[in-house]
């Protein structure tokens, strides 16, 4: 039989007070309490059929949260600068961007103050749009026009946009750039670039995960406000999917493309380490990319199930909670 180092690396800790951030799996034994302690991650939820778009669309730009959401922009075909807010239950039609794009950046925001940013219409675009609540005004572009990165931010006056694509030469971005309400800086590159990952968070703490370079990627990377730092990996390689999530210590992933397949997968990251959920009723890739949610209430809209959809699924998921056992 194997023994726990074998199986985990590590003998069992002798420590005075509980770890800060143990991973499942981890056992330890405190000398305060004199209790044998190990770490279970609890995580459960499922998804829900929400309200349709009223244009359905793939490679949309999106914000808010379940029950006052927003998605902008997108591809039917044709291109559209189509706006809408969901109220929980419907989704209405509002004025549109001044830019038709698909594959645009966004932020998690709010449904009163979002931004988007990057494109193809079908070129490159560095336009950046700002959203007030009623209109969208153009304001200054992207330092590197491009399409199909993560995107992460609070509201329209602080932003982060990381990797994507641009040509000529054809490369996939490895970019960072941070709004601080007026423009775009340029900043600390992620250690692997790559187009159509997942990113939710604020522009000191965010993360990204999956993507495509040469291949599928599994690959996560946390950002601290300055630089990235590689963490552990998703269960399933993919890009193009949706995700959701307050910072760098919770994130929702969810759909993409393998390829071949379009994926329902879910994957919920507790901060050390990704663990699959309820899967999507419908696999579908360039999903609504604008983190517009938390882990607990998400929403994933529109993207491709092998046409453009209008769908919306609702997530409803618990808190992401950890619980010891006992020897006792």
């Amino acid at each position: 039989m194997a023994t726990y180092k074998e199986i985990k690396g590590t003998q069992i800790e002798a420590v005075a007070t509980d770890p800060s951030n143990p991973v499942e799996g981890q056992v330890w034994y405190n000398t305060t309490s004199n209790v044998l302690k190990g770490l279970k991650v609890l995580a459960t939820g499922s998804w829900a059929t929400g309200g349709n778009l009223n244009t359905a669309r793939r490679g949309l730009g999106g914000a808010g949260t379940q029950t006052a959401g927003l998605a902008f922009g997108g591809e039917g075909p044709p291109l559209t600068g189509a706006t809408e807010k969901y109220n929980g239950t419907n989704w209405t039609e509002v004025n549109d961007m001044n830019t038709a794009r698909a594959n645009l950046g966004s932020g998690k925001m709010t449904q009163t103050s979002a931004l988007g940013y990057g494109g193809q219409p079908p070129a490159l675009i560095g336009n950046t749009e700002l959203w007030n609540g009623t209109n969208w005004t153009e304001v200054n572009d992207l330092n590197q026009a491009r399409y199909g990165g993560g995107g992460a931010g609070a509201d329209s006056t602080s932003a982060l946009y990381f990797g994507g694509y641009y040509s000529p030469p054809a490369t996939r971005a490895a970019n960072t750039e941070s709004w601080n309400g007026t423009n775009w800086t340029e900043v600390n590159d992620l250690n692997t670039g790559r187009s159509g990952p997942g990113g939710n968070g604020i522009i000191t703490s965010a993360l990204v995960y999956g993507g495509y370079d040469t291949t599928s990627r599994a690959y996560t990377e946390s950002w601290n406000g300055t630089n990235w730092t590689e963490v552990n990996d998703l269960n399933t390689a993919r890009y193009s999917g949706g995700g959701a999530g307050a910072d760098s210590t919770s994130a929702l992933y969810f759909g993409g493309t393998g390829p071949p397949a379009r994926l329902a997968n879910t994957e919920l990251w507790n901060g050390s380490n990704w663990t699959e959920v309820a899967d999507l009723s419908t696999g579908r890739e360039d999903i609504n990319s604008g983190r517009a949610g938390t882990t607990t209430a998400a929403i994933c809209v529109g993207g491709d199930d092998g046409s453009p959809t209008a769908a919306t699924e609702e997530w409803s998921g618990t808190t992401p909670s950890t619980v010891t056992f006992t020897d006792s």
